[in-house]
C-alpha cells in the first residue's frame, strides 16, 4: 500500500512538472510553485483554473504519446535540496581543510569547492528526479478534475485506471 502511493505522488510529481512545462510554453514564465500528493498535485500561484485543466491535460497526453521526459524539471525543488546539500558537504569539506590553511586561502578554498558543489548539483539532481522522486510512465493515469482550494491554491485531482 505505502509503495503504491509513492508511485502514485511520483506520477503526479513528474505530471506536474510536465504541466507548468506546457504552462510556461503557452504563458512563458510565472512566479508558481506545485506539490505532488498520491491523488494529484497543487499548484500555488495567480493562474485561472481552466488555463491550468487544460495544461495539465494537455501535458497528460504528450507523456502518454511518447514524452516521459517532461517529468524531469530544471525548476524543481529537488535541484534547490541537492544543490544545498551538496554545498553544505562543499563548506564543510572546506572548512576542515581551512585550519591548515590561512584564513584567506580558505575562504577562496571554500568558495571553489562550493562553486564545484553547484556544478555537480545540477546532474544529481536531475538523476534523483529521473530515478527517485519522478516517473515519466502515465500510461494509465487519467486527470478527474481540477479544483480551486483558495484564490492561489489549485489542485489537479488523478487516478489510476487500473
Amino acid at each position: 500500500m505505502f509503495a503504491r502511493w509513492i508511485n502514485a505522488t511520483r506520477r503526479n510529481h513528474g505530471l506536474e512538472h510536465a504541466t507548468v512545462a506546457v504552462l510556461f510554453e503557452r504563458r512563458g514564465p510565472q512566479r508558481i510553485a506545485g506539490r505532488a500528493s498520491g491523488d494529484g498535485f497543487f499548484i500555488l500561484g495567480k493562474l485561472d483554473a481552466g488555463v491550468l485543466d487544460e495544461c495539465a491535460h494537455e501535458a497528460l497526453r504528450r507523456m502518454q504519446q511518447g514524452q516521459p521526459e517532461l517529468a524531469v524539471s530544471p525548476l524543481c525543488g529537488t535541484n534547490i535540496a541537492v544543490t544545498g546539500f551538496f554545498t553544505a558537504a562543499a563548506a564543510l569539506l572546506a572548512k576542515r581543510r581551512a585550519d591548515a590553511a590561512g584564513r584567506r586561502d580558505g575562504f577562496f578554498n571554500a568558495a571553489t569547492w562550493a562553486m564545484l558543489a553547484v556544478v555537480l548539483a545540477q546532474p544529481a539532481g536531475r538523476w534523483l528526479q529521473q530515478f527517485v522522486t519522478t516517473r515519466g510512465d502515465v500510461e494509465d493515469l487519467e486527470i478527474v478534475g481540477t479544483k480551486e482550494f483558495f484564490p492561489g491554491v489549485k489542485k489537479v485531482f488523478t487516478r489510476s485506471r487500473v
